[in-house]
């Protein structure tokens, strides 16, 4: 493969992510953002309300298994042009793609209809209107948004967006951060591992590494492709088109995992500190702030829910009519207009309507994001032994199956979500 070979520098796409890296950016970085969302926030928020700095450790940790295992869902869809679901199709059973793309597609209904809760709710305590009303508000915009702006424009708007991530950077400004203390704590932290604790580490390692983003970031390759080959029929490409999924997805990963950091450090120093220890949504952790640490904190905070969540519910929906349009074999894609891929954009208004529709239900949003973690705790371990076993094989990755050290890395990840979900059933028992 002398093509796949040549020096990486050589290639005008390399030199151009050397001038312009940011301009780079694009699938790993609003994948890193999306799982950031709202629901993770309030997981987030109750870490650092309830352990003060002793759960910090879990970022650190959870940066390069996440970030390996993104970095193969990417590979996958720029080395073959399919994403992770029409890959699933072609070299395993279809009752096993079958029973995954289901489980995704409840966890991630759940999911949105918790996020646009707290939106709502965050949205409320910022203008004074009505939660339910803003909810409305926050659904139309993000639906009208994927089914009537094409891809290409509308991801530039998910990259603006991913800028409210550096409103939790700029609430530590607003407050006494003791970072001696929370260095020392970060590296060897202080907590009894009882159930409550144990259950903690799984909600974060969880919600950072979920199974709807695997879906999003391998179908946004391929969306990225817009017509051009994949690596296997253009192997010439390769050098820069992989380096720059690489420094794409690192990238967006630290992005993801230091915001994460931010917030457990924001709420340890405000709440942890001022006694509050119990935070259910991410909309309650930015009120309780205010009496603690000033309205100019509570703000940045509300304000970064409502950012997230404008790419995470979009992100939700999406990965699941992209898992559910290669089962099917449908038409599929944002770049699609909806008269062109009916199937795709009914799964997407089934499930943010369908999370609306929660809204104004007796099921309380929360408890339907409790029972999304747990089916995507079950979920994940067999979509990552998935997926690790397809990047593995020259038979679907050709010559540019994943790095060893990125194998490790997810095989890794999957041992610890493994014992995390073992975690999490029986504390639920």
């Amino acid at each position: 493969m002398s093509d796949a070979s040549s020096p990486e520098r050589d290639s005008p796409r390399w030199r151009r992510i050397l001038r312009h890296p940011l301009s780079q950016l694009g699938p790993g970085v609003i994948t890193g953002v999306a799982d950031d969302d709202p629901s993770g926030i309030a997981t987030y928020s109750q870490a650092g309300a309830q352990y003060g700095f002793d759960m910090l450790w879990t970022m650190p940790l959870a940066y390069p298994l996440m970030s390996a295992v993104q970095v193969m869902c990417g590979r996958l869809g720029r080395v073959t042009g399919k994403g992770l679901s029409a890959n699933i199709k072609a070299a395993f059973s279809p009752g096993l793609l079958r029973a995954l793309v289901l489980l995704l597609l409840i966890a991630n209904m759940l999911n949105i209809a918790a996020d646009v809760a707290v939106m709502g709710e965050a949205a409320e305590l910022v203008t004074g209107i009505s939660q339910r009303w803003m909810t409305l508000a926050f659904v139309a915009a993000t639906l009208g948004l994927q089914v009537f702006v094409p891809y290409h424009r509308y991801v530039k708007f998910l990259k603006w967006l991913t800028v409210s991530l550096l409103a939790y950077a700029g609430v530590l400004f607003t407050v006494h951060v003791p970072w001696g203390e929370v260095l020392r704590h970060t590296a060897w932290p202080r907590f009894r591992l009882d159930g409550d604790a144990a259950t903690m580490v799984v909600g974060v390692f969880g919600t950072t590494i979920s199974p709807y983003l695997f879906f999003w970031q391998a179908s946004e390759e391929v969306e990225e492709l817009r017509g051009a080959p994949s690596l296997i029929d253009a192997p010439s490409d390769a050098p820069a088109e992989l380096s720059r999924i690489s420094w794409d997805t690192w990238s967006g990963m630290a992005y993801s995992d230091l915001t994460a950091f931010f917030i457990m450090l924001a709420t340890a120093v405000t709440l942890h500190a001022g006694g509050v220890t119990t935070i259910e949504t991410a909309a309650q952790a930015a009120s309780a702030l205010r009496p603690i640490a000033g309205d100019f904190a509570f703000l940045l905070f509300a304000l970064g829910i409502l950012g997230v969540g404008m790419i995470g519910v979009p992100v939700l929906a999406g990965s699941a009519a992209y898992a559910m349009a290669e089962a099917m074999e449908w038409n599929g894609g944002l770049e699609r207009k909806a008269s062109d891929a009916r199937g795709f954009y009914s799964v997407i208004a089934v499930c943010v309507l369908a999370a609306l529709v929660i809204q104004f239900s007796p099921i309380n949003p929360m408890r339907a994001l409790f029972w999304s973690a747990v089916i995507n705790g079950v979920v994940a371990v067999p979509l990552m032994i998935v997926l690790l076993l397809l990047v593995s094989r020259e038979s679907v990755m050709g010559a540019f199956v994943a790095p060893r050290m990125i194998r490790w890395l997810g095989w890794g990840a999957t041992l610890l979500m493994g014992a995390a979900a073992v975690v999490m059933i029986a504390a639920m028992f």
